[in-house]
């Protein structure tokens, strides 16, 4: 079937088989890697993009479900060569270890921010709770989103 949808702001009409993943279609197709296969199982959060304003684990959405939707994935994150503000206060944070998890834990970051930009830090513990991370303790990534809320909100936070 083909399917309508934008990908960081690209239009595209792809045609996809009934049972194949969003993942495999932006790797794949798209040639989009920053989305990781991790589990397969929507455990680890290592293919987290934005669809229509909404993290979701790529490799549990099937390609025909994200018709006419908005996708937004790591690589559409920068903007003229300047790093978005989450990915920067991840930079600055020391919260890329491996960065296998980091793309995921960026963009589910970023979700949370997009609906809610004075989180608290028990609001980004529960967004951050599908993305698994072996290297570190999470302490540096909580840093992170929060030096980017108060970025946002002219350095106040709750």
């Amino acid at each position: 079937m083909l399917i309508d949808l934008t990908v960081n702001g690209k239009p595209h009409t792809l045609a996809v088989e009934p049972q194949e993943r969003l993942l495999d279609l932006l790797r794949l197709k798209l040639k989009l890697t920053g989305a990781k296969e991790g589990c397969g199982e929507g455990e680890c959060g290592a293919c987290t993009v934005i669809m229509s304003g909404e993290a979701v684990n790529a490799c549990m959405v099937l390609a025909y479900q994200a018709r006419n939707a908005e996708i937004l994935t790591i690589e559409g994150l920068a903007s003229g060569g300047e790093l978005d503000a989450v990915q920067q206060a991840f930079v600055q944070h020391g919260a890329v270890q491996c960065g296998y998890c980091t793309p995921g834990m960026v963009m589910s970051s970023k979700a949370l921010l997009m609906r809610n930009t004075k989180p608290t830090e028990a609001e980004i513990k529960e967004a951050l709770a599908g993305n698994l991370c072996r290297c570190t303790g999470y302490v540096n990534i909580i840093k992170a989103v929060k030096s980017a809320a108060e970025g946002m909100n002219g350095g106040q936070s709750r």
